[in-house]
């Protein structure tokens, strides 16, 4: 409990160094709220918090699967220098040796290191080092688009900028036509 008292009255410190008052209407539970706030946009700093991810072996079924996995999806995170959003889509794709996953799992992963303060290029190269370690795949791919706050509301302000950052693994990296054929994804 000291522990939330603390971090309510860093909030209230913050309103009143910004020039507001905590004690007026509108704000008087905005400590709390931010507080609760921080715990679920923040939660990827809970080790608890990380996905398990189960894989399969591939050919269990009596199919060998060789081809190209992709998904895709959107994610929120945080600017680790100005602490607000950055957001957008994120692509990915392996081409499974000996293990396969379920495609949620690649959300919760995405989400689960999406759950920080950090930049861009970190979150790719953290979602890729983990899923290649679990999956040992042939190739692996991750590409993410997003839109900065900090880019937008702030300093320059360019509105509907996208930064496009990725890691191309083993067959992505290394095969061109294999590349490009995620790439095309991408673009559709």
């Amino acid at each position: 409990m000291k522990k939330d008292n603390q971090k309510i009255n860093l909030v209230r410190d913050m309103l009143i160094m910004i020039g507001d008052n905590p004690e007026r209407n509108g704000l008087k539970d905005t400590p709390q709220r931010v507080v609760k706030m921080w715990s679920e946009v923040f939660r990827g700093y809970n080790k608890k918090n990380k996905p398990v991810v189960t894989t399969f072996e591939n050919n269990s079924d009596g199919i060998m699967y060789d081809q190209m996995i992709v998904d895709s999806g959107y994610f929120f995170s945080y600017c680790e220098h100005h602490m607000v959003p950055f957001f957008g889509k994120y692509y990915f794709a392996y081409i499974p040796d000996k293990k396969i996953i379920g495609l949620s799992k690649v959300a919760r992963m995405v989400d689960y290191f999406s759950a920080r303060l950090q930049i861009q290029e970190r979150l790719v190269k953290d979602v890729v080092d983990e899923l290649e370690k679990i999956l040992q795949p042939k190739g692996i791919a991750l590409v993410i688009q997003a839109r900065h706050l900090c880019k937008e509301m702030r300093g320059v302000i360019k509105y509907n900028g996208e930064m496009t950052t990725s890691d191309l693994r083993g067959a992505f990296r290394k095969n061109e036509s294999i590349r490009m054929e995620f790439m095309n994804y991408i673009r559709n």
